[in-house]
């Protein structure tokens, strides 16, 4: 089956085509470092990496781009209030240049421990200054855009189709209900350059044009995508909390100075939720990645959970969901790891897997797919091959797991030493009475063309 993916532009699945032969454009919104990444972003992370693997199951080469957030967006929508990172800063007691290092690490360390694909570039807003610069200056001579005492904003009234995407009515948009008006000439205008306090001095501040300042949110993200990929490139995808503002505004910009939407695909994941609540970090009560792992699970095994809901559905997460793909995916490792290497993958399970996921990432079927394959009289070594293939869309790496090292006690090694001895010499049944005497300590005994294998069991 063809690729085809959900595209929030038109709201509908429809055929992937890459814009140049082979290769796609793929950027993805990134952290905002000003505190820890929760779980809960990190899943609209794990589905664009699964996105990323499905386009390179389909031969595609892809030039990945994740932007890092490091100025100016501020803690509300509604361009008011103190930039995120300012107020990182004043909670930690660090610059805010040491603060945005800090959860860079931080965030790109989850990044690894999920086996994220390495983009192919990480630009930070504050490295690309110069390029926002060049893009307000452009769309102040095509007349998108007026100054106010407080920065100089983009007019959306000069647009008609401004929140296509979102599918805004701005006939019912009341001021003061979707953002704050001020000075702004209607409530749906943003900012895209922000002039510091005339009392104070920001950590981080730039010369401009129009008055010693920083960007706003959204030009970062239309200056650096286009400078990493072009003005019209294949997929841009983010969280579904972008789709109103942020990825709104950053296509009305875009529209302003190229003509085009940014992005032929437009791609949303979903909330991951907390007793019923979106996980957000302003309520303070969010679950880290490092949570899980100072619980004891495994950082795949959160990867796993999420690979269990579409990305287009909520995710809810339980301590009970964690642990069930914990428990899930270490069946999984250890049915994997007893099966032989050598096989070929299985032609008609691969066609449905492949299938599965070119059905908008239809991850969760194909789970179910691989569940149906690890239970099936196929070959084992046809398997593991087959698994192989599986594993290059789930990311799980199964191939590097190795079983814990288990320590064995001195008399059971012993046994173990006596029973290989009577194999050597081909007396079968001390062999088989050694067997049932070590089952009868807790200890199953399986012989391969290697060796005996052992393993604790259940007595």
């Amino acid at each position: 089956m063809p690729l085809a993916l959900y595209d929030t532009w038109s709201r509908s699945v429809r055929p992937f085509a890459p814009l140049q032969p082979e290769h796609v454009g793929l950027y993805c919104c990134g952290p905002t470092v000003y505190d820890y990444a929760h779980i809960g972003n990190l899943r609209t992370y794990v589905f664009e990496d699964v996105l990323r693997r499905v386009l390179m199951l389909n031969g595609y080469q892809v030039r990945h781009v994740v932007n890092i957030t490091d100025v100016g967006h501020l803690v509300s929508d509604a361009d008011e209030g103190e930039d995120k990172m300012e107020k990182g800063s004043r909670r930690t007691g660090q610059s805010a240049w040491a603060i945005a290092a800090h959860y860079t690490e931080a965030f790109q360390s989850d990044w690894r421990a999920l086996n994220l694909l390495e983009p192919t570039a990480w630009p930070r807003a504050t490295d690309h200054i110069p390029e926002q610069l060049e893009f307000i200056a452009e769309l102040q001579r095509n007349g998108y855009t007026y100054q106010t005492s407080d920065g100089v904003y983009f007019d959306t009234t000069r647009q008609d189709d401004y929140g296509h995407l979102a599918r805004l009515e701005r006939a019912g948009l009341r001021a003061g209900k979707r953002v704050a008006m001020g000075e702004k000439r209607d409530a749906c205008d943003f900012a895209l350059w922000k002039f510091s306090p005339a009392d104070s001095q920001r950590q981080m501040e730039w010369d401009s044009p129009w008055g010693r300042g920083f960007p706003g949110w959204h030009i970062e993200c239309s200056a650096m995508s286009a400078k990493y990929l072009g003005p019209w490139f294949d997929i841009h995808c983010g969280g579904e909390d972008h789709v109103g503002v942020h990825h709104s505004n950053e296509i009305a910009q875009t529209q302003a100075r190229h003509g085009t939407r940014l992005a032929n695909f437009w791609m949303h994941g979903h909330f991951l939720t907390l007793d019923d609540k979106k996980m957000t970090k302003a309520d303070g009560d969010f679950v880290r990645l490092q949570t899980l792992i100072d619980q004891g699970i495994d950082p795949l095994a959160y990867r796993y959970l999420c690979l269990t809901a579409h990305y287009r559905s909520t995710l809810r997460f339980t301590e009970e969901a964690i642990g069930g793909a914990q428990s899930a995916l270490d069946r999984l490792r250890k049915a994997y790891a007893s099966w032989p290497v050598g096989g070929t993958a299985h032609e008609d399970f691969v066609s449905r897997f492949n299938a599965e996921v070119n059905q908008d990432l239809n991850v969760p079927r194909a789970l179910a797919l691989l569940w149906e394959l690890v239970r099936s009289d196929v070959p084992a070594a046809t398997r593991r091959a087959t698994v192989d293939h599986f594993d290059t869309v789930l990311g799980l790496r199964l191939d590097d797991w190795q079983a814990p090292v288990q320590q064995v006690p001195a008399d059971i090694a012993a046994l173990l030493a006596s029973r290989q001895e009577a194999r050597a010499a081909g007396d079968w049944a001390e062999a088989d009475r050694l067997r049932n005497a070590l089952r009868d300590q807790g200890w199953q005994v399986e012989d391969s063309a290697d060796g005996q294998r052992w393993s604790r069991c259940e007595k």
